[in-house]
């Protein structure tokens, strides 16, 4: 039997088990979601390098594991503290991708918002996640999740944290955290998204969050990645735009052997705005791939992109950035820039930004830059009796903090300078 096979048939053995499961779901269709799920993932199986939207990124790692569901997990409390950010509203903790009731807070919670399990409310991002290898798996192996629905007009004070946690000990586990945030007409939340692992084992986490903005309400949204080296990290995120609804997100990526981020934003109503920005670091032979889509589908819809790399030893990158301007939007003004620095002459990046402009009254610039660190601005600090360690650490904080200022929550933006001043052993 060739190896393909015995892996296919261990992602059979373990899908015959969850249908015993209770979390598999019955008579609510979600048992032939996953059904279905699990036949394209079946017959697609994992990406390979003559995928043009994987020619980057080699998955022959993650093929080459035999995943089976994570187990339950109850570490202490102790153990997730490093994870969690002081000043939020609710923080919602998933094991394994279960949620914690023990470890978990709804403090703050205000009137108007409720969370609850992301199953029993799927039918709100059936339209919006599309099919995929990775999102295969999580449709079919999901077990629990986070919805969060935030009713017109309410304004969230506070931000809405949910940590999703792989521990990781033994047999290398597939984990399929899910998240989806539902905002109505005219509401406001901030919702932080963070991922962490514990334990020395090898985890894939496959990660699908999807959001839905009713027209004229405005997401903040945060999402840090701080799993361990030995992790695979793969995540889809999608979100629809109403009419003048504004959205803002920060990705911040600084653990996993290989970590890959698909985003992709529909701007469906006049007036929308979106703002995807990210900060990614690596070192050690460590792959970032990041994938983002705009699609631009009405009149008068701004839309921003900032993406920064900082990758050291043999670490490799690659960012995608797909602008689409369908033949109605006019009035489309988009923006996007990538910029990497190489701290190592070993360290690669592919970059390919995308346009694709069907409409013809429109401003739509893309740009990109990878260097090192600026000689004449390394200069001109030794000048001035700094030396050249202290130079080049301010210049690296200098590079992260741009983008890191842009986050309106000061524990998160604390939390990300210090990780990559660890990743890049800086401190």
């Amino acid at each position: 039997m060739t190896q393909l096979a015995e892996r296919s048939e261990t992602y059979q053995a373990a899908f015959e088990a969850f249908r015993r499961d209770r979390a598999f779901g019955g008579d609510n269709g979600l048992g032939v979601r996953r059904e279905r799920a699990f036949e394209r993932f079946l017959k697609d199986g994992f990406p390979s390098t003559r995928d043009e939207e994987w020619r980057h990124t080699n998955v022959a790692p993650i093929a080459a594991e035999t995943f089976q569901r994570a187990q339950s997990s109850t570490p202490d409390r102790h153990d997730i503290a490093p994870f969690l950010f002081s000043g939020m509203g609710p923080q919602i903790v998933v094991i394994n991708g279960r949620v914690s009731k023990a470890l978990s807070s709804h403090d703050g919670l205000p009137a108007g918002v409720t969370i609850e399990s992301a199953a029993s409310r799927l039918s709100d991002d059936s339209t919006l996640v599309p099919s995929g290898p990775f999102v295969n798996l999580n449709d079919a192996f999901f077990e629990d999740g986070v919805h969060i629905r935030v009713a017109p007009k309410t304004v969230v004070s506070s931000p809405i944290h949910v940590l999703a946690v792989t521990v990781a000990t033994g047999q290398p586990a597939l984990v399929a955290p899910r998240l989806s945030l539902y905002v109505g007409e005219a509401a406001q939340v901030t919702v932080i998204e963070s991922y962490a692992g514990l334990g020395p084992g090898t985890a894939l986490t496959s990660a699908v969050t999807s959001v839905h903005l009713e027209p004229g309400a405005v997401v903040d949204h945060v999402k840090m990645q701080r799993e361990t080296t030995t992790a695979f990290h793969m995540a889809t995120m999608t979100v629809w735009l109403g009419r003048a609804s504004t959205f803002t997100s920060h990705a911040l990526t600084f653990g996993g052997r290989i970590a890959r981020n698909d985003i992709s934003a529909v701007l469906d109503g006049e007036g929308a705005e979106c703002t995807l920005n990210g900060l990614y670091v690596a070192n050690g032979d460590h792959l970032v791939d990041t994938h983002t889509t705009i699609d631009h589908a009405k009149p008068h819809c701004p839309s921003h992109e900032v993406y920064k790399g900082i990758l050291a030893g043999r670490a490799r990158a690659v960012f995608n950035g797909k602008i689409l301007v369908r033949q109605d939007a006019q009035k489309t003004d988009a923006k996007q820039t990538n910029r990497a620095l190489l701290l190592s002459d070993e360290a690669q990046v592919n970059t390919k930004p995308q346009l694709e402009i069907f409409a013809d009254d429109v401003k739509c610039t893309h740009g990109a830059a990878i260097g090192q660190l600026d000689e004449d601005a390394m200069f001109y600090l030794r000048a001035r009796g700094i030396d050249d360690w202290s130079a080049r650490v301010m210049l690296i904080h200098a590079f992260a903090g741009d983008l890191l200022d842009r986050i309106s929550a000061e524990s998160v933006r604390t939390t990300a300078m210090k990780a990559v001043e660890q990743k890049l052993a800086i401190g």
